[in-house]
């Protein structure tokens, strides 16, 4: 179905090939150059750099070498960078001459934006009562005098963890925020945590996380009030969305303290003293003093490629080349409350009086900057990067940012990230408010016609866990497919900003072919594809999700998903995507809709083997992160619950069900008798929180699934349909033990005795047939295809199939009606009670 991209992407590919087969012109850089050197593989230069400017001089010289092309040959070794690589207008080739950055064979350089620690001893003062010399300290690093500042640090290649208030994964709870003061009261038994100016707090709250850091600790008895610095404290008080939360069901947001000496106790911990211009660090077992690696973090941004919208940078690529060791300091200066997708707070209040020009019903207002990347791409087009890392970085990988078209991204490693390994496309300027459309007058400040492809992304998202696999803002014809997504905070991929339908800048922007899995492992309001806004001409296809993890801190346990289409979603075909279960949100979607068609665990297994990384790039797999340790979500599972009495409050009932997410939840009535079915977690706690609402009902559950076909697992060469209609009814057993446990047993042996019976539901194309079960009474649900009847199919079963009629005369004796039918009554019919869907 992809041919047509993959094929574009091999001809780029192609071209590429046979530029560096010709005479392209060679500069060369090595670890033992100088930069005073001729740049030749025997006298090579010593930085990137300069290779850059030799290259910007032949271009500009147009000299003949560069006919077919310049590569500027890395060869192996790390390349600590004092400052951005910047790519300029002038340094742009042609499609016939590219420039190219690319890696010398067999070799892995790196461009690193970190500094190495060194000198480490053991300390000799005891630290939070740990005996001596468990402690390592060093000389913290410093540069034109000055201390330099970081928030991340790694070991061995691996991520150290900056001294918090709780113990490993473990996280408290709020006890409550004052918006008025802007103040928050947190438990505080552990009175070794000691105030000192730099403390942050780190709070979940909906589906982001904020950083904030602390002006003051008040300590009452086991509580204390935090106050924050400014601006983060005002706009983490008077913004309304994704604000703390307090819920007596789920707990409140959960949170740590961290960035201070006092709480440096666990190994793998470390902390910054700025004050005495010292870095202390507790080594993990196995760590020896003498031979560890520590790196930290210095340049925010490791290359930018930028342009002008007149003057863009274009056909210039990057093979084979490492981009490690960023930094991200905003949190530190300004604090870091995001909106979503990582994008910060500037401003942000709730509105009086809801509603404005664009949407009658907004209730809040919120302008938005933009995290830094390690390598940032503004108004450049035909850039590409192939085969890189992106590795070790604090905040953004890579970022195509305004003005950017016709750029591909294919075949790299994306890994240990602190936020989105990619942004791509504009997601609201500084000046602009966050729920506008974008509708720009110029074409050429539209990110468009991007190809993302390919690439393995893991372990992304782990320090703002609000960020994404790749998130797309207001992009127009892009094209996200066969990427492999895994362990990831947050959602796998979004696209789309703005929440609204009106008309945007965004269309036929696809997502095609990726394997999503391991995701939501922090937060909910969670999927592996999220999407915002219209988005005419657009389409999510034969994407393989899969795997959930189980976050222990969401505010609701039940909002993760595998497709959400949020507000104004508009214009998309989804279809043909392998998802464990159905479920799915529809959220406020725009007026003219979606089409949904066969997104379920019965599409072809072709998809899940198509789904991810081709070829050649599968070697990428390799490197996949997943965390066993980490617990997955349950799957919902099949329940009926009845509710007996008068009255029923429909909308109430709705009402009291929405927080539990039940998978095709449906209600039925006949007479005093309402039931829910569907799939769900916890049934148990749906029922406490019925019988809380409704004290006069009688409420059971039919969790006891006495009989289970499945078309799917049943019938050959299954096809099951897209969308289903459920048929319930009820019946009881006779009073009669014995027979009761008859009914059971020839139930759970009928596949096996009575296959006929199986073939005949088949026959009739009977999607799915259950037997619930509660103490005698008997709940039936038989769904079948949409738009079909169950008198047209019911003969079906047992035609040329008279073993069906012997199965159905020998039913009759265990089953009877329930109370108050008629005598001639057994199986009693409920009727649907009509909800309204949200879109």
């Amino acid at each position: 179905m992809h041919f047509t991209t993959f094929k574009k992407i091999l001809i780029c590919f192609a071209i590429i090939c046979v530029s560096f087969s010709m005479n392209a012109a060679e500069i060369w850089v090595s670890k033992n150059g100088s930069d005073k050197n001729a740049g030749t593989k025997a006298s090579p230069l010593a930085t990137v750099q300069m290779a850059v400017r030799k290259a910007r001089e032949l271009r500009r010289l147009k000299d003949a070498s560069a006919k077919d092309g310049i590569r500027i040959i890395v060869m192996d070794g790390t390349y600590y960078l004092s400052e951005p690589i910047f790519i300029r207008p002038e340094d742009s080739g042609t499609p016939e001459s590219p420039t190219t950055i690319i890696a010398d064979a067999n070799a892995k350089p790196i461009l690193s934006g970190g500094v190495e620690i060194k000198n480490w001893t053991k300390s000799q003062t005891i630290i939070n009562g740990l005996k001596k010399g468990t402690v390592w300290v060093a000389d913290a690093p410093t540069q034109a005098g000055a201390l330099i500042n970081y928030r991340q640090l790694w070991v061995n290649g691996k991520k150290a963890v900056r001294a918090k208030s709780t113990a490993g994964n473990q996280m408290d709870r709020i006890l409550s925020w004052d918006h008025e003061a802007q103040t928050c009261w947190i438990p505080f038994k552990d009175k070794s945590v000691k105030f000192e100016p730099g403390m942050e707090m780190f709070i979940v709250q909906w589906w982001s996380t904020a950083n904030l850091r602390i002006k003051n600790i008040e300590v009452k008895k086991d509580s204390a009030r935090l106050s924050f610095e400014e601006p983060e404290g005002r706009i983490q008080s008077e913004h309304p969305w994704p604000a703390p939360w307090i819920s007596k069901n789920n707990g409140n947001s959960a949170f740590y303290l961290n960035n201070g000496i006092s709480m440096l106790n666990e190994p793998g911990e470390w902390f910054l003293d700025r004050k005495n211009a010292k870095i202390y660090y507790i080594p993990k077992a196995g760590e020896e003093i003498n031979s560890v690696k520590v790196t930290a973090p210095v340049l925010e941004n490791l290359v930018e490629v930028k342009g002008t919208i007149d003057s863009p940078v274009h056909h210039f690529n990057f093979g084979g080349i490492s981009f490690q060791y960023s930094n991200w300091l905003r949190p530190s200066q300004q604090g870091h409350v995001p909106l979503q997708a990582g994008m910060y707070l500037l401003d942000a209040y709730k509105l009086k009086e809801p509603g404005t020009p664009n949407q009658s019903n907004l209730e809040n207002q919120a302008w938005v900057g933009r995290p830094r990347a390690a390598v940032e791409i503004n108004y450049s087009n035909n850039i590409q990067f192939e085969s890189c890392r992106f590795e070790h970085l604090s905040s953004t990988g890579l970022d195509l940012n305004k003005g950017t078209n016709h750029n591909t991204v294919k075949g790299n490693l994306f890994k240990d990230i602190g936020g989105s390994a990619i942004n791509v496309g504009i997601f609201s300027e500084e000046p602009f408010e966050a729920h506008l459309p974008l509708i720009i007058k110029d074409e050429r400040e539209m990110s468009s016609d991007e190809i993302i492809a390919d690439n393995l992304i893991t372990d992304v998202t782990n320090e703002d866990w609000g960020t994404l696999g790749i998130a797309a803002g207001f992009v127009r014809n892009i094209t996200i497919e066969h990427n492999e997504i895994s362990d990831v905070s947050y959602s796998g991929i979004s696209m789309g900003w703005g929440w609204t339908h009106t008309p945007n800048v965004m269309q036929n922007n696809k997502i095609l072919a990726n394997k999503i899995h391991h995701y939501a492992k922090h937060l909910h309001d969670v999927a592996g594809i999220y999407t915002l806004s219209a988005q005419p001409n657009s389409r999510i296809e034969e994407n393989y999700i899969d795997k959930v993890y189980n976050s222990p801190y969401a505010h609701d346990p039940f909002l993760w998903l595998y497709l959400y289409t949020d507000e104004g979603s508009e214009g998309f075909t989804i279809k043909n995507n392998w998802i464990a279960e159905k479920k799915i949100l529809k959220n406020h979607n725009g007026p003219k809709g979606n089409i949904w068609e066969h997104n379920d665990p019965y599409v072809s297994s072709k998809i899940i083997e198509a789904s991810g990384i081709r070829a050649p790039y599968k070697a990428l797999e390799k490197e996949v992160v997943i965390d066993e340790k980490w617990g997955l979500q349950e799957m919902p599972k099949p329940y009926a619950i009845e509710l007996i009495g008068n009255d029923f409050d429909i909308e109430k009932i709705k009402s009291t069900l929405t927080g539990f997410r039940i998978v095709g939840q449906e209600l039925y009535q006949w007479k005093n008798h309402l039931v829910i079915y569907g799939k769900m977690n916890e049934p148990e706690r749906t029922k406490r929180k019925l019988a809380g609402a409704f004290p006069s009902l009688q409420i059971k559950i039919y969790e006891d699934l006495v009989y289970d076909f499945q078309n799917f697992e049943r019938c050959k060469d299954s096809k099951p349909a897209s969308d289903w209609e459920n048929i319930v009814l009820t019946a009881n057993l006779p009073s009669d033990e014995k027979l009761q446990k008859e009914y059971v047993e020839y139930h759970k042996t009928q596949f096996e005795k009575w296959p006929e019976v199986a073939k005949g539901f088949c026959n009739a194309d009977f999607q799915q047939l259950q037997v619930f079960k509660n103490e005698r009474q008997l709940i039936l649900v038989i769904s079948i295809p949409k738009g079909e009847n169950l008198d047209k199919l019911n003969p079906k079963t047992t035609q040329n199939n008279p073993r069906v009629d012997d199965w159905n005369t020998l039913m009759k004796k265990y089953q009877t009606g329930i109370e108050g039918t008629k005598p001639d009554e057994t199986w009693i019919f409920l009727n649907k009670v009509n909800v309204e869907e949200k879109k």
